[in-house]
């Protein structure tokens, strides 16, 4: 991989927000990206795209999902372990 995860993700969720990657810092909350639930769903579908994994969540009640989307490190967090977890 050319790019850690950290880089690529901050870089997917950036182009959901419609914002330059340097505008996303990992404290950041989606809400505080502008980032509404599609945009969620986007975002999450292009990270398992581009981590080919599999992300356990469910867009119709992400309160109860093992995936933690509070903030940006959190969702970097989260895709880490998981791609962890594929190797």
């Amino acid at each position: 991989m050319t790019t850690n995860v950290r880089d690529q993700v901050i870089a997917i969720i950036a182009e959901q927000a419609v914002l330059d990657v340097s505008q996303v810092s990992p404290e950041m909350s989606l809400e505080d990206l502008g980032i509404d639930s599609l945009g969620l769903v986007e975002s999450i579908f292009a990270i398992e795209e581009a981590f080919d994994i599999s992300v356990p969540f469910n867009a119709n009640e992400p309160q109860k999902n093992e995936f933690d989307i509070s903030s940006v490190s959190a969702i970097i967090r989260a895709v880490e372990n998981l791609v962890a977890e594929r190797a």
